[in-house]
Formats: C-alpha cells, structure tokens, sequence
C-alpha cells in the first residue's frame, strides 16, 4: 500500500500507538469507570425490555429507531442499535474527545446492544405492567439511570450522543438542539409505527430520562452556592465558619451606585443548612444582600474528594 495514503478511519489528529497505550490503564479508578460503563448498558437494557418495548414506547436516538424498525421487520432490536450505531461511531471517532473516550463509548454501544438481545431470554414479551404510565415513568427512570452510570464511566451512549456531536461540529448546531431534533424525528416516527398517544408518551420518557440522568452524572442537586454582600463581612465569615463549618471565600466588590467597596462572601452549604445560613445572616446585618443557587456537585475539603 502507497505509504502516502491516507488510513480509512478518520483518525485524530494526535492519535499513535503510545496514545492508544495511555487508554489500557488499569488502575482501579479506571476500573471502576468501566464498570460503570457495562452496568448502565445493562441497566438501559432493562429498561427497553421491562417497559419500553412491551409497551411500544420510542424513546429516540438509535434506540428507538430500532424499535421501529423491529416492528416492521422483526430484526433484533439489540442487533438494530449496534449497526445503526457503527457508521455513526465512525462518523464521530474525531469528535469523541479522545481516544479513551472513543473506547468507553464502543463498550457502552456493544453492553447496550448485547444485553437488550440477551434479556429476551428471560424477560417475558409483555414486560411487567400493562399501564402505560407506569411503563412510561419506570422506563424513564431506569433508562436515565443506565445513562448516568455511563456518564459517569466517562464515556457516552452512542446514538443521538454522536450524532448530536457531529451536527455541532459540522453545522453549528448546538448539541441540545442536535438532540432535539433527532430524538423529535424518532419520536415521530414511533408516531407512525404505533400511534400518537404512545409518541406523546415517549417524549415523556426522554424527559424523566433525561432527569435522571442528570442526577445519576452530575449529582441531584443537594448543594447550594450563597453570595453575600454586606457591610459585616468579618462577622458573618466568623459565623459561618464557627456554626455551619463551612469555609467562606471573600470577594472583592464594587457598588455600582455608590462607587464604594463591598466586599461579597462566597461559600458553599447543603440543602439543609439554607436556612441557618438566612438565620445568622440577618442576626447580623438585616440589610445584607443575599444570592443562593442550585450547584449539582461540590468537591473539595468538607465535601466530596477532588481526588478519588
């Protein structure tokens, strides 16, 4: 072969086998990401065959796609997401932020498509309810859950993942319209393929999905974030760090109006502790200025490890 030509997959620009060498660390971090990866392909299987598929509810992306298509063609539906899934894993290698991303994202297509097949084997055809609520909220759930876990194991579920990656780099597309519109598509034609009350249904369960998901990935949302501007920064600091132990950042700050500094206190609590914080703020100066905001993870000291 003509040492000039150029290889058939459309590989990264910084790619070689020393690159490839880094992906094989099997340090137990890397481990436990993998495992991540195969048990939310489990868990996404399971939700396909407890709830979606019995109850013919398309949740978009490849998935559901091959939903459609199993109910024309009776074509595995396990077998449809792996080769809907090929071409568009090509398509995106370059844009799956490396190779060791790319690799978790193939393992997590191969979990997803292998157990959906191999689950027939012991879930019943009609799944576990006949209730298309139920179907629709448990399915969600579980799906969201299957990709979170996959999130987490730093890779992605293939499918509208990819695609939507591509349309955003090709077309400018941002990513969460790419979604909307692929997994809308699917929706629609699941429209076609069943009926309409199961395609409004399914635009229900890509968003619990999604819900879910989130939580499982990024956390449910337990922490809030507190700025503080008050003319008693050291004594508000004092209580903060004595009765919620929490640590406090103090920011410089200007008033807009006065021209006048104002220091502002930044820290972090949980849920729970919103209100004592509100409680010793207005002990102290009643006519403080208070910002809290919903953050979906704090790592660091008195959290989560930084490192794990």
């Amino acid at each position: 072969m003509n040492g000039s030509a150029k290889p058939w997959l459309p590989l990264p620009s910084n790619w070689s086998l020393r690159t490839w060498a880094k992906t094989l660390d099997f340090s137990w971090k890397t481990v436990q990401e993998h495992v991540f990866v195969i048990v939310g392909g489990l868990v996404q299987a399971l939700a396909m065959r407890l709830f979606l598929v019995p109850a013919q509810l398309v949740s978009g992306g490849v998935s559901g796609a091959a939903q459609i298509i199993n109910h024309f063609t009776q074509w595995p539906i396990g077998l449809m997401i792996f080769i809907g899934n090929v071409p568009l894993f090509i398509l995106g290698w370059r844009y799956l932020g490396g190779m060791r991303f790319a690799w978790r994202t193939a393992l997590a297509i191969v979990s997803f498509s292998f157990f959906t097949d191999f689950l027939v084997l012991f879930i019943p055809p009609q799944g576990v309810t006949q209730d298309l609520v139920l179907d629709c909220l448990y399915g969600g759930i579980l799906l969201g859950i299957g990709l979170g876990m996959v999130y987490r194991g730093q890779g992605t579920s293939g499918g509208s993942d990819i695609l939507g990656r591509i349309l955003n780099h090709r077309l400018g597309i941002s990513i969460s319209q790419a979604y909307l519109i692929t997994d809308t598509l699917v929706v629609l034609g699941g429209g076609f393929a069943f009926d309409w009350e199961r395609a409004l249904y399914g635009l229900l369960v890509i968003y619990v999905s999604g819900l879910a998901a989130e939580a499982v990935s990024e956390g449910s949302g337990v922490f809030r974030m507190a700025l503080i501007v008050t003319n008693h920064p050291e004594a508000i600091t004092q209580r903060i760090m004595t009765v919620l132990e929490r640590g406090v950042t103090i920011l410089p700050g200007t008033g807009g109006y006065t021209g006048a500094p104002r220091p502002v206190l930044y820290c972090v609590i949980t849920r729970s502790e919103v209100n004592q914080l509100k409680e010793l703020v207005r002990e102290v100066d009643p006519r403080a200025f208070m910002v809290i905001g919903q953050a979906h993870d704090a790592l660091g000291e008195g959290f989560r490890p930084l490192v794990q």
